[in-house]
Order: C-alpha cells, then sequence, then structure tokens
C-alpha cells in the first residue's frame, strides 16, 4: 500500500514539474498580427497557431483583420500590430523605407483583372468604368495590363475604392472591369455571369514577379531581433507543413480564422507558390530572394510606383531569413 501511494505521489510531483516547465502566459512573447482574410496572408500563420508552433517557441499571437497592406502599415504605426503581412503592391511602401521584411511567405498568383460581360479583352478596357484600390496590388495589376493593352489609366475611368467594396460594386453592375486578388476575384469569376479574367501575375510572369511577405517597422526589428527570429523558425514549421500538400486541413483552419465557407478558401490554394521554410532559408542564403526582390523593385521603378532605387538588403532581412533556418 505504501508503496502504491509512493508511487501515486511521485508521479503527481512529475505532472506539477512538467506544468511548472511549460511556459507560462506571463512568460510567453506575445505579438499582435495584422492579416487579410484569405488563404495566402492565413495559410502559414493559422498552420502555426493550430499545430502548436507558436506556442512552444512561447509566442502567443493574436489576429487582427485589415482590408490591404496599407491599412496594415498604418496600424502598426499606430501600435495596435508588431508585425504585419502584406502582398505584392505594399512592398513599395518597403522600398520607401516605411517597414522591413523579415520573411517571404509566397510567390502569388492570386491577383486578377477581370472584365465584365462587355469587357473581353485588354483593349476593351478603353473608355470603361473600371475599379482599384490605390497602392495595393490591384493598381499594380492594372496598370501592367493596360501598359499590355497599350494604354493609361487616362484611357479608362479610373475608380478608386476600399478592396471591400470593390467586389460588391463588380456584381452590381456599377464597374465595367476590376482589379482585385483572391478570394474577392474567385467570388466574382464564379457569381457574375459573362465576367472574364483578363490577366492575373502569371500574364507577366516573364518580365515581373508577385510577392507576399511578412514586414515589421524599423524601430521594431532593431529593438526585437529575437523575437523575430523566433517567429519565424515556427512561421518556417508551418510552412514546411502547410505546403505539404496539406490543403484541405490549412484550409480549414483559415475558414475558422475568416468565418467563410470551407470550401471557398480551399479553392484558393491555386492562388501561389507555396514555399517551404526550408526553400526560403535557402533561397536567402543563394541570392534567390534577393533576386527576386530586386525584379520587384525594377517593375516599380519602371512603372513609377518608387522613384529611387534602394539597395534591396536595406529593407530586407535576409539575415533573419537565413538564420531561422539553422
Amino acid at each position: 500500500m505504501k508503496k502504491k501511494l509512493f508511487a501515486v505521489v511521485m508521479v503527481l510531483i512529475m505532472m506539477l514539474s512538467l506544468v511548472a516547465c511549460g511556459p507560462k502566459d506571463s512568460e510567453m512573447i506575445e505579438l499582435n498580427i495584422g492579416y487579410m482574410p484569405n488563404y495566402g496572408s492565413l495559410w502559414s500563420v493559422t498552420t502555426a497557431i493550430e499545430k502548436g508552433y507558436f506556442e512552444e517557441a512561447g509566442i502567443k499571437v493574436t489576429l487582427w483583420e485589415f482590408a490591404d497592406g496599407p491599412t496594415i502599415i498604418n496600424a502598426m504605426e499606430s501600435g495596435k500590430i508588431d508585425i504585419g503581412y502584406i502582398g505584392h503592391g505594399a512592398h513599395k511602401l518597403c522600398i520607401q523605407g516605411k517597414a522591413k521584411i523579415f520573411a517571404l511567405s509566397h510567390i502569388s498568383n492570386g491577383d486578377a483583372l477581370i472584365g465584365g460581360p462587355n469587357v473581353k479583352t485588354l483593349q476593351d478596357l478603353k473608355g470603361k468604368t473600371v475599379g482599384y484600390t490605390a497602392g495595393t496590388s490591384s493598381e499594380d495589376i492594372l496598370k501592367n495590363a493596360l501598359a499590355k493593352a497599350g494604354l493609361t489609366m487616362n484611357d479608362i475611368t479610373a475608380m478608386e475604392m476600399g478592396a471591400e467594396n470593390l467586389t460588391t460594386a463588380m456584381l452590381s453592375g456599377s464597374l465595367d472591369a476590376c482589379a482585385c486578388w483572391s478570394p474577392n476575384s474567385l467570388k466574382i469569376l464564379d457569381e457574375m455571369k459573362g465576367a472574364t479574367k483578363l490577366a492575373d501575375n502569371l500574364t507577366f510572369s516573364d518580365t515581373s514577379i508577385s510577392l507576399a511577405s511578412w514586414i515589421v517597422l524599423d524601430k521594431y526589428a532593431g529593438e526585437n531581433a529575437d523575437t523575430l527570429l523566433t517567429f519565424t523558425k515556427a512561421l518556417y514549421k508551418a510552412m514546411d507543413y502547410a505546403a505539404d500538400g496539406n490543403y484541405n486541413e490549412v484550409a480549414q483552419y483559415v475558414a475558422n480564422q475568416t468565418k467563410t465557407d470551407v470550401d471557398s478558401v480551399y479553392e484558393q490554394r491555386g492562388d501561389a507558390d507555396w514555399l517551404t521554410g526550408k526553400e526560403v532559408a535557402a533561397g536567402a542564403a543563394d541570392g534567390t530572394i534577393e533576386a527576386y526582390y530586386l525584379t520587384q523593385q525594377e517593375n516599380f521603378l519602371k512603372s513609377g510606383a518608387v522613384t529611387e532605387k534602394v539597395p534591396v538588403k536595406n529593407y530586407v532581412m535576409f539575415d533573419n531569413m537565413i538564420n531561422a533556418g539553422k
């Protein structure tokens, strides 16, 4: 009897010891993360949450939803969030010194220029009313498509509006065409009779590249290098898992966060080349990723979106990407 009692006590002591050794809430690194409600923004971060990679690293994450990248950067500047996700268009703000990129997320094909029933070709855009969101990848794909057709913004009636309003305006018939990103593009193509995809990121793959990245303010990067490295290591684990064909599972994670239908989220799995953490670390080490960001900047310079060439290393934290893979 005494032996049994002693064994029970020892088991209880061991259990208490394990609990005591685990990270307590007060010891956790608390991070506020800005995201957009789509698969591309959430594929890795929700996986890191659900698979416990952040918790294992001692990180407690709170997610905050925003409509676009520039708004996320504004939220970082106001102190509401610590880390943010941006699509292609907002990278011009990083080049201009507004934020630093500490991890590449993926190579995107989630942007699209869509024509309504009366717009079947890029040339048909002339004289038409076209909706877009300024300062984002929406504006970039619109300008690239117009240039391909030998047109400019002066050849259309350009209607600037928030990303959340583009879908409604297009489906209501208020716009002849619109430039947007997934899942809005998928919704329009699915629900609008006679809608045509006029262009996507791959349309310009011979001369441009569309990137999605994780960013912080320069001040935060300087003061929290260890935190960013820890976050990136956990994110890499999630990317390795999510990019390994686990699309159904990840779509469920994203759908739970966005409170949308899992089937519509699953359709977004084709929106990008989903990189693993191992690929990002290796690409940062061998110069591949620097070449990606350089190509992106060169295209911004050609379009006039940025006016001054800046060394890529000034705004992309390659050392963090490399070290996170060690």
